[in-house]
């Protein structure tokens, strides 16, 4: 498994198993039931992600770029669009938008 996969395990199964936690340190207002279902989902996705683009070649790992890039914007969007959650929101983005960066650097995109 490459470095950005295994980097994806760890922040993955952070989100998994203490999404509280990890959103707690990015995010000073107390965290909501759906935050952490929706980062717990997220932790998930980024432990298939790392498993599937960790073994395969340029051209699967350049799809997950992609993933990763799409996410940022949804993310930009749903920050943009709840003032709430604007400040998490732009941190996941932000983190997702390093992911699609690492990615792309990976995969020689």
């Amino acid at each position: 498994m490459n470095p950005l996969a295994l980097v994806r395990v760890a922040f993955g199964g952070a989100l998994l198993l203490a999404p509280g936690k990890v959103l707690g340190l990015a995010h000073a207002r107390r965290v909501d039931d759906p935050a952490r279902l929706v980062a717990a989902v997220l932790g998930a996705r980024h432990i298939v992600q790392a498993a599937l683009l960790g073994t395969h070649g340029k051209t699967l790992r350049r799809a997950g770029v992609a993933v990763d890039l799409i996410h940022c914007g949804t993310a930009l969007a749903f920050g943009a669009a709840d003032v709430r959650r604007r400040h998490i929101a732009w941190v996941n983005a932000a983190t997702a938008g390093l992911l699609a960066a690492a990615g792309a650097v990976e995969s020689g995109a």
